[in-house]
């Protein structure tokens, strides 16, 4: 009874893992016989703990909406892409978030741009750092709409209090001086307090003329460029295409 009452207090309290390792425990009693009380609590400690940092990175990554699933694991640095891995690894370990600096990464249309910023998100991700991607258009749609149902303040505050925002395909058009203003809002909020990760198939000496309005472009892209890792990818797509069809194959 004692027993049965002790797992109904863990799981009130919010600790059903520990309550279910606790209840294991009592079932096969053997294998835990040679444990001293100290160890065995301290098994039921860490599978709750497990647990719960099992959730929470469950939670940031559901709240991240990363465009890909992508994990830093996974990245082939054997393609010719402009890469360094000793970078790559500097990076993956989540210290740049921690310090608020910038990344910015660019390069052609199919070389992986996106899908290396949400591996590097993820990566953050399991260092403890919230993040979200957004796309840059999206981006100023929503700040649009905010502003015209008052919900433009608290998209910014949201926006200011994640550690590391994804921004991809910025400036995939020309910007008009309101989403200038915008963008300038959100980098300014996040300027040396938080990380911003840039993916733009732009190079970055062809951002100010992208533009505007320069006085809006400039202070963007002192915001955005200090304090920032740059890298700039190249070569071929890497997108799979649909086979070509032989119209004599089946002659």
């Amino acid at each position: 009874m004692l027993n049965n009452a002790t797992c109904k207090k863990l799981v009130e309290l919010g600790c059903s893992t520990m309550a279910d390792a606790f209840a294991e425990q009592l079932e096969h009693p053997g294998s835990y016989a040679e444990l001293s009380f100290e160890d065995r609590l301290g098994l039921l400690i860490d599978k709750e703990a497990d647990a719960r940092d099992s959730r929470r990175l469950k939670m940031r990554l559901r709240v991240a909406k990363l465009r890909y699933p992508a994990a830093i694991e996974d990245l082939d640095l054997r393609q010719p892409r402009g890469l360094d891995k000793a970078t790559i690894m500097e990076l993956a370990s989540g210290s740049w978030v921690a310090r608020h600096h910038n990344l910015v990464l660019t390069g052609p249309t199919g070389v992986g741009k996106s899908w290396i910023a949400c591996a590097l998100a993820n990566a953050a991700i399991r260092a403890g750092h919230s993040a979200y991607y957004v796309r840059a258009p999206r981006l100023a749609e929503e700040l649009a709409v905010g502003r015209a149902d008052g919900r433009y303040a608290r998209l910014l505050a949201h926006l200011a209090r994640v550690s590391l925002v994804v921004l991809d395909d910025f400036l995939l058009t020309p910007a008009p001086v309101e989403v200038c203003r915008d963008l300038l809002e959100v980098v300014e909020d996040r300027a040396q307090r938080r990380s911003t990760l840039v993916v733009s198939q732009l190079p970055v000496e062809h951002w100010h003329p992208a533009m505007a309005d320069p006085t809006l472009g400039e202070a963007i892209l002192d915001r955005v460029l200090q304090a920032s890792y740059r890298i700039a990818l190249k070569g071929p797509s890497l997108r799979r295409r649909e086979p070509e069809v032989n119209p004599e194959a089946d002659t």
